[in-house]
């Protein structure tokens, strides 16, 4: 998985950098077809603005933006972050909710209470 960071009209730190790698290498556990993801930190003045996009294999791209009046960067990240993790767990349930109707546990459960009960 490539984890590609763009900074428009500013810089950031290489602990930082790191930092960003470490936090959405973690996306994996989520959704295991990630094959690329893009943070794009944009300093427009006295905000900030957070972009992250990932690729998913089979899928249409994720994309989540965070904007904050502060010049800190962290929570900023934290936030838009969050929101993907959101997304991508939101997707992963709606997939497999939609593999069939009941697990096979809980038929057999079923299965063996009616049989029990008459």
């Amino acid at each position: 998985m490539q984890v590609e960071i763009t900074c428009r009209h500013g810089s950031i730190k290489p602990e930082f950098q790191e930092y960003i790698t470490r936090k959405t290498q973690k996306l994996l556990t989520y959704f295991e077809r990630v094959t690329a993801i893009r943070v794009t930190l944009d300093y427009e003045g006295d905000r900030v603005k957070v972009e992250i996009l990932v690729d998913a294999e089979h899928k249409h791209d994720f994309v989540t933006s965070h904007v904050t009046d502060a010049v800190e960067v962290g929570p900023c990240f934290d936030q838009a972050l969050f929101k993907m993790e959101q997304q991508i767990r939101k997707y992963k349930e709606k997939v497999q909710d939609h593999r069939r109707d009941k697990p096979l546990n809980d038929l057999v459960k079923d299965g063996l209470e009616t049989a029990e009960n008459e």
